[in-house]
């Protein structure tokens, strides 16, 4: 998916841009054109879309979105001189990748404020998947209806999503919208370059981060910054970072569920410690899932 579509009865005009962000809208009157969709490739494009190429195109493949329904296009401001014969409004703009990020979060309802976001990152993308399932086991088994993002394995509750990874902007706000939109209580990203590009997490808060690792707290903060840079996630104050401990392995150890290694489990445990959820709980949980297996 390279597409997003408003899902909030806000109106997103052409002068809200510009006055947000500073585009040059031209033509100046275009102020009050509303559009309902963004799209980063041609073959996204529909009816009512703000076309968002990203860089220099060809003018065919703009004289292309035009037909296909695009009312605006955002182009760099390189391409100023290029176009001498548009059909429909244009905003002339460099924007950066927060921007881009806080656009579509913007028309896609603010997805991630609706949601617990859980993200996982570590050296090694097969433990990262492994990770990714088990916490994503582990909440489903605390009651809450989840989803995932992790290159092959992406669900909204028990729905397999179609995506091409590594997945852009747009696509991770559209997940996360189709998440809000089926009931999920949380979803669980893999923080990882096969599944994610660099910049798509730009205007997505985090509530849980576990990092999987054998390291140092120095170096885990480090590590952590490092990724969080890389795929423009927002950590704050309300961020929690969850590693395993010596508590969380013997939690996971004497839990026994007969699903794998025990450090995957673990990480979970570490991950809903974090999120609030009472040790009381977590050990019911585990007791049943127990008795049940």
């Amino acid at each position: 998916m390279s597409a997003i579509s408003e899902t909030t009865s806000q109106r997103l005009t052409l002068g809200m841009l510009e006055d947000r962000y500073g585009f040059s809208l031209v033509p100046g009157f275009a102020r009050d054109v509303t559009v309902t969709s963004l799209a980063n490739d041609v073959e996204s494009v529909t009816p009512g879309a703000l076309f968002i190429p990203g860089g220099r195109i060809e003018k065919a493949r703009v004289a292309l979105a035009e037909q296909r329904g695009a009312y605006a296009m955002l182009l760099p401001t390189s391409m100023r001189n290029a176009i001498d014969d548009q059909q429909i409004p244009i905003l002339f703009a460099d924007p950066t990748p927060q921007q881009i990020g806080e656009l579509a979060a913007s028309i896609a309802g603010m997805p991630s404020e609706s949601i617990a976001v859980f993200a996982v990152a570590g050296a090694s993308n097969e433990r990262l998947r492994e990770d990714v399932d088990a916490i994503a086991q582990f909440l489903h088994m605390l009651g809450n209806p989840v989803g995932t993002l992790c290159k092959g394995d992406s669900q909204s509750l028990e729905r397999f999503l179609d995506l091409t990874y590594p997945v852009d902007t747009f696509s991770v706000q559209r997940v996360l919208s189709v998440c809000v939109e089926d009931g999920v209580a949380a979803v669980i990203i893999a923080l990882d370059d096969e599944t994610l590009a660099a910049g798509s997490l730009e205007s997505v808060g985090v509530d849980v981060i576990g990092y999987d690792g054998e390291t140092r707290n120095t170096d885990v903060e480090q590590s952590l910054a490092q990724v969080c840079e890389r795929y423009g996630c927002v950590l704050d104050d309300n961020t929690h970072v969850a590693v395993r401990t010596d508590e969380t392995d013997m939690m996971a150890i004497q839990a026994d569920l007969g699903t794998g290694p025990s450090r995957p489990l673990s990480l979970a445990i570490a991950m809903v410690l974090a999120a609030g959820i009472r040790k009381s709980s977590i050990r019911s949980a585990l007791r049943v899932s127990r008795e049940l297996n």
